[in-house]
């Protein structure tokens, strides 16, 4: 049995990346997930932070993202990092503040954004399959040390298999609530 559990303790690991990367893609949405992992170099260049470590975001409202700055000193730096990203955000220093307001997504742009997700989803398919493969590979390997019986083998092939289908199918609902959210106007 603690070969199925330690199979799914790896695989949640996986879907809980997947998760964050698809995060990452805009949906015309202001979210904090779209700026929060963008890396800024700041002062003068001896750092290199993400910027949910130098900074609070917040938004606002749908299309407003509001980061402050937890050393006023750095506005400038933050808001040259996210110009810098190249995420197609626009930062604005009023104040104390950086505002950025969410421009809303082109119907190419939308099926750019799509392209890019089923990439990464691909991408953590990829990953299920080689959390499968170690997994299979541990069971041959119990067998031939003959730790297991040629029924156990089976037995836990067709249950590590049943885990994998489930969590492609949870990555493939994970893309299409992701979709739907990139084409909602």
């Amino acid at each position: 049995m603690d070969q199925i559990s330690s199979t799914k303790q790896r695989l949640q690991k996986v879907i809980e990346v997947i998760k964050d990367d698809v995060a990452t893609i805009r949906t015309g949405r202001a979210t904090p997930k779209v700026v929060e992992h963008i890396v800024v170099t700041a002062y003068g260049g001896t750092t290199h932070m993400r910027i949910m470590e130098l900074a609070t975001i917040a938004a606002t409202d749908q299309q407003t993202l509001i980061i402050t700055p937890f050393d006023h000193t750095i506005i400038q730096d933050i808001a040259k990092g996210i110009q810098d990203a190249n995420v197609g955000l626009n930062p604005v220093v009023d104040g104390q503040i950086i505002r950025i307001i969410i421009p809303p997504l082109t119907q190419d742009r939308r099926e750019e954004l799509i392209k890019s997700m089923h990439h990464k989803l691909e991408n953590g398919k990829v990953m299920v399959r080689q959390v499968r493969h170690e997994s299979m590979d541990d069971i041959k390997k119990q067998h031939t040390d003959k730790a297991i019986t040629d029924d156990d083998k089976t037995r836990l092939e067709k249950e590590i298999q049943k885990v994998i289908d489930d969590h492609i199918a949870l990555i493939e609902s994970i893309g299409k609530q992701k979709e739907e959210e990139l084409l909602a106007i």
